[in-house]
């Protein structure tokens, strides 16, 4: 029994068992063949242009195969290769103007996933690489209010697919609220993110406020030794490595998250490519365009009617707690490195657990300069900062894995 929910929960691997030995072999094959081209591609000894989203593509596709409860069928999250009904699609699109842009981009969780990419570009996982532990510890502390509120959730009523879209505010990351509740609550995911919006807009100046309570001054102006290797003297091979492989393990074991684990991931493997046409693309084209649409069309939905709908008061406690929630438990995080490493941290890098990137991690840094202007933090508070996004994206896949069965 504990080997089938094993399975349920890690669906990449479970749909393995569920192929001829043959596709499995394939499957395994191409996932290596994906990461063979990124590296020539990186190399230059293929067309990075190509190889490199070719190479994310393939393996993330491979990786990331799970069964549709529904139907029982093997299939995956990406893409369909034929068009079965072009009337059906022709009839969604509506001469309403914001129509097209909300079918084609919202509906489906791709501007979660064009945002995500965009996040990826502006990442430097050298952060992540010079302070892995530390970083990971504290950024899965920093989940308190993701796994806490859904308890709290569902004993106040709301259902286990809004319950769980609802706790995701607490890792801070909006496209990752947008796009598990759309899978989980789409008929809340309009008050849920905007909610989450909300309230992200304000941990820049909330969280301030929670480190100034939590830690006293003497601790706040600690000064970090740093031991490790500075995440400066990483080499970019290092990091292109880790991307393409974090992102063929995550889409392996969560295939229901793997288009945000292979936009997230493919836009760090460009940044450490150096392929500058695609980074300027992703940065300055997707990221700020999608970023531009998603604000104006959550605000074209946000009409009376949505605003009135009765639930809406209890989403904005909700997403209050989770957050603070979250808050509390990375800075929890920050006070046990604190101890452990022997009083040689700061643990004010704890609120950037919570990733809201690069937000938080800013907010750490300028609140522990106006203790002590030379204690400089911030390349501990990036790598809990980015490992934030990963363990969120976990989580996420993690809850649309186990509730999705409980949905109606």
């Amino acid at each position: 029994m504990l080997i089938i929910n094993i399975f349920e929960l890690f669906q990449g691997i479970g749909s393995m068992f569920q192929q001829e030995p043959a596709i499995v072999i394939a499957r395994v094959l191409l996932i290596f063949l994906g990461f063979l081209l990124v590296y020539l591609g990186a190399k230059r000894v293929l067309e990075p242009l190509i190889m490199i989203p070719m190479g994310f593509g393939m393996s993330a596709i491979n990786a990331g195969v799970l069964i549709i409860k529904a139907s029982g069928d093997l299939s995956n999250l990406f893409i369909s290769p034929m068009t079965t009904d072009t009337n059906g699609l022709m009839n969604v699109m509506q001469i309403d103007f914001l129509q097209p842009i909300y079918t084609f981009t919202f509906s489906n969780g791709l501007i979660a996933c064009l945002v995500f990419m965009g996040i990826g570009i502006i990442c430097d996982v050298g952060m992540v690489l010079s302070h892995p532990f530390i970083g990971m510890f504290i950024a899965m502390c920093a989940e308190l209010g993701t796994v806490a509120t859904y308890p709290v959730a569902r004993l106040l009523g709301l259902e286990p697919g809004a319950a769980a879209a609802v706790s995701i505010i607490g890792g801070a990351d909006g496209p990752m609220v947008l796009f598990a509740s759309l899978k989980l609550a789409p008929d809340l995911f309009v008050p849920i993110t905007i909610v989450a919006y909300l309230y992200l807009s304000l941990t820049y100046g909330g969280y301030p406020f929670l480190i100034r309570l939590l830690i006293p001054k003497r601790l706040r102006g600690c000064v970090i030794i740093t031991k490790n290797k500075s995440a400066a003297n990483i080499p970019s091979k290092d990091k292109l490595i880790f991307a393409v492989i974090a992102n063929a393990v995550f889409c392996l074991l969560f295939p229901v998250a793997a288009p945000l684990f292979i936009s997230f991931f493919l836009g760090i493997a460009i940044r450490e490519a150096g392929i500058p046409q695609y980074t300027k693309l992703i940065e300055e084209g997707f990221l700020y365009t999608a970023t531009f649409f998603l604000g104006l069309i959550l605000g074209v939905l946000c009409d009376a009617q949505t605003i009135m709908n009765p639930k809406i008061l209890l989403l904005l406690l909700l997403g209050m707690l989770a957050l603070l929630l979250s808050g509390i438990g990375g800075i929890i995080g920050g006070y046990i490195v604190y101890l452990v490493s022997g009083k040689n941290f700061n643990p004010v890098v704890g609120i950037a657990g919570v990733s809201c990137v690069p937000t938080t991690a800013k907010v750490a840094q300028k609140e522990v300069s106006k203790i002590n202007k030379m204690s400089f933090i911030l390349e501990y508070a990036l790598s809990a900062n980015i490992c934030g996004v990963i363990t969120t994206a976990i989580l996420t896949g993690i809850y649309i894995t186990l509730v999705s069965p409980l949905l109606k």
